[in-house]
């Protein structure tokens, strides 16, 4: 990779987009990616950081936040640096509700004609679905089979059925309305897809050639949460678990020969340009607003309980959203070649943000169900046991065999829900001009 200093004053400036900015994850991943850009890039570079909310008020309160932590660091930079010169960030704030397809689409044309190109964009935001805890199951478990029960949980309460507002204003009151789009699909996969899909050309100029789109998973990600006949987990009650494994299978399948009918389809891009490479990371275990938990809980005693499992050995629980952003910052802004290489060696993996009982941080290879380390059979030298769940052994073949099926099926379904709704909502435009 060039000398940093060297690039071109294009390549000098990065444009990186974060969904669900407001809080939690997305509010770390917007800190720390600030933090590592200042640290890691010479002062003549600036990064540009769009950040998406819901709320417009909310997006403004955040905005302000992340100014106080720039104005933060400048001055800790000067009062530790020789030179006061640090590279510039630049916020941007756009407002998208993922759940409502024409404001993905509004959102995405704006974007086109105001940024000369994207070079990562970070989908983070997302919706649990969860109604509440199962104490019983939550009260036998914790105690029995801890830390697994802290990292693997099966005690959280999905809610079954849920679906998003109408999409069209027709859609309610229409004989032939369009069908209905699952609530927590639509925020934690759908949104994402279709945004990502109308800003594919951004990234035939980004400055890394290819542009990145990073996914953001989870550990519970199960294998069994996934029907393809059931993609978007209208029927499962574990519909947050379904989108994150489906996460999983098109992130890890997306470069497979059997996949790039759909996946050419999904992020086109100029002969010229390489497309856009697709990852998946995943913060470990912290502590968010994901569960309807009174705060103080949150705060205090679930904490507590992850502290607890860190210092037991688990090398998931970074308990904090800022030590939990650690893996997608790190895909976002490693160099092209540091990440070529490694999955040229070891295949494409799901990147996890991990600690060690002391707190020390660093991003390492998930073993994924059916996939393993990096789809490649019998190398699982890498691979945390102490803390992959129970049920799961080495891959074998049929399994490989089995999730590149469900790769190519997936992709294939979700490029007939893309076009399908795309259509849709162009034809509800026509229908009120």
């Amino acid at each position: 990779m060039a000398d940093p200093e060297s690039a071109s004053t294009e390549d000098a400036h990065s444009y990186t987009l974060v969904t669900g900015a407001n809080s939690g994850l997305g509010y770390a991943i917007c800190c720390r990616l600030i933090d590592e850009f200042v640290y890691t890039r010479p002062s003549s570079h600036s990064l540009r950081l769009i950040i998406t909310t819901r709320d417009k008020t909310k997006g403004r309160d955040t905005i302000t936040k992340l100014r106080d932590h720039i104005f933060r660091k400048r001055k800790h930079h000067k009062a530790s640096e020789k030179t006061p010169l640090i590279p510039k960030v630049y916020l941007q704030l756009e407002q998208v509700d993922l759940n409502y397809l024409p404001s993905v689409l509004l959102l995405s044309k704006k974007l086109l004609r105001s940024l000369p190109k994207l070079d990562s964009i970070i989908l983070n935001a997302g919706y649990g679905g969860f109604t509440g805890i199962d104490w019983l199951n939550a009260l036998w478990t914790i105690p029995t089979r801890f830390p697994h029960s802290v990292t693997y949980p099966t005690f959280k309460i999905g809610a079954v059925g849920l679906i998003t507002q109408p999409q069209t204003q027709n859609q309610e009151s229409s004989a032939t309305s369009p069908p209905q789009l699952g609530q927590v699909f639509c925020s934690n996969v759908f949104g994402h897809y279709l945004l990502t899909h109308a800003l594919a050309p951004l990234f035939s100029n980004a400055s890394y050639n290819p542009g990145r789109v990073i996914w953001l998973s989870s550990l519970e990600a199960f294998e069994s949460s996934l029907s393809v006949s059931d993609i978007q987990g209208l029927t499962s009650p574990m519909a947050y678990e379904s989108t994150k494994r489906l996460t999983d299978v098109l992130a890890l399948t997306s470069s497979l020969p059997s996949t790039q009918p759909f996946v050419r389809r999904f992020l086109p891009s100029r002969s010229d340009h390489r497309p856009p490479k697709q990852y998946v990371a995943h913060p470990g275990i912290c502590v968010t607003n994901i569960l309807p938990l009174p705060e103080f809980i949150l705060i205090y005693i679930v904490a507590s309980v992850f502290y607890f499992a860190r210092w037991l050995g688990s090398p998931w629980h970074t308990v904090t959203a800022y030590m939990g952003a650690c893996a997608p910052v790190w895909l976002a802004l490693a160099s092209q070649d540091e990440l070529d290489a490694t999955e040229d060696r070891k295949g494409a993996g799901k990147w996890g943000s991990s600690t060690n009982a002391w707190g020390e941080e660093r991003v390492i290879r998930t073993e994924v169900e059916g996939w393993g380390i990096g789809g490649k059979v019998g190398d699982n030298r890498n691979s945390p046991r102490k803390a992959r769940p129970l049920h799961v052994t080495d891959l074998t073949q049929q399994k490989r065999d089995e999730i590149e099926e469900v790769g190519r099926e997936s992709w294939k379904e979700m490029e007939r829900l893309r076009e399908e709704w795309e259509n849709i909502l162009q034809e509800a435009d026509d229908a009120e001009e």
